[in-house]
Parts: structure tokens; sequence; C-alpha cells
């Protein structure tokens, strides 16, 4: 019966890592739309770069880390994705123009309600390892609430560089998911499918 337990315990967590790489991968794409809607709402170049450092700072995901260490440094650079994208939106009151606003400021809404479920998804996979999902602090990054007494171009390329974070860390995040759950839910369910064929033949 131990051993039972055991193996529900291991589906049941592959099944939260297949949920919350969905979610990031999903998450990916919108913060790209979300980009490109900024980057044209404020007619930004197609070709524009943006120099600096990053604005989300932790150790790299290396791959001799444990998938649970692994996890808590995805976790950090999510949060402090979600701090930066609650600054910007903060901040942004009453910059640029209104076209295309509408749809800019529902993608942003989408963007943000997603994190938050993704966040919540890695929460719930960090309870699964050693030790407790505490809530990381702001990093200590003087970039974190933008220009103080800068134009409001420099406001405008904060925000930009935000929301590349956030499309670079969203890629990061479904990629290490689907990394710790490469086989998903969906080839288990044909492998399941076809023993219980196999055993009503035999019957």
């Amino acid at each position: 019966m131990a051993g039972t337990r055991t193996r529900r315990g291991t589906g049941s967590e592959q099944s939260r890592t297949a949920r919350a790489a969905a979610i990031a991968e999903q998450l990916h794409h919108e913060c790209a739309l979300l980009l490109e809607l900024y980057r044209k709402k404020e007619t930004f170049a197609e070709e524009l770069t943006i120099g600096g450092d990053r604005l989300v700072t932790v150790p790299p995901l290396s791959s001799q880390l444990s998938s649970n260490d692994m996890l808590w440094r995805l976790y950090s650079a999510l949060q402090q994705c979600r701090n930066l994208l609650e600054h910007a939106i903060g901040r942004e009151e009453g910059v640029g123009n209104d076209r295309n606003r509408t749809e800019y400021e529902s993608q942003k809404r989408t963007v943000s309600d997603r994190l938050g479920h993704l966040l919540e998804s890695t929460r719930l996979l960090l309870a699964d390892g050693a030790g407790t999902a505490a809530i990381t602090p702001d990093p200590n990054n003087t970039e974190i609430d933008g220009p103080v007494n800068g134009s409001p171009f420099a406001l405008k390329l904060w925000i930009y560089r935000i929301f590349n974070e956030l499309e670079h860390w969203t890629l990061t995040a479904s990629k290490t998911l689907k990394d710790l759950h490469p086989d998903g839910a969906a080839p288990k369910e044909r492998g399941t499918r076809g023993k219980a064929r196999g055993r009503r033949t035999r019957r």
C-alpha cells in the first residue's frame, strides 16, 4: 500500500508539472503579444534593442541543479516579473496615446492573471519537494521602480524592458517545466488505453 501511495503522489506531481508547463507555454505567447502591442502603441522600431542589466536577478538555471532548486529559482524569477509588471501598471497611467489602447489594456490584464496562475502552479510543485514555498522579497535592484526624474520616453523604455523580461522568463519557464516533465500527460493516457484494449482482447 505504501508503494501505491508513492506512485499516486508521483503521478499527481507529474500532472501538476504538465499543467504548469501548459500554463507557461500559453503565457509566453500572451507576453509576446503584449510586447508587440506595446511596441506598436509606442511606435518603437522592430529592431529596437534594450541595453543594461537584466531587471530580474536570479542565479543561472543550471542543468546541474536538482529539480527543486531549479523550481525555486524559476519561482523567484516569476515573482520578480510579477512585481515589475505591477510597478509598470502603476507607473503607466497617462503615458502614450490611445491608439490600440483597448486591446493593449485587455492583454495586460490577461498576462497579469495568467502569471498569477503560473505562480500558484509553481508554488504547488515546490510544496511537493523539500522546504516551504516562502514569498521571495523584491530584488535589491534600483531599477525596479523605474526612472525617477527621467523623461516620458525613459519611462516607456523601462516598461518595454519589463515586457521583454516577461517574454524571456515565461519562455524559460515553459522550457524548464517541459524538461521536468518531458513526456506530458497525453502519451501516458494513450499507453493506458492501449493496455486496456490488450486486456479485453485476451479475455
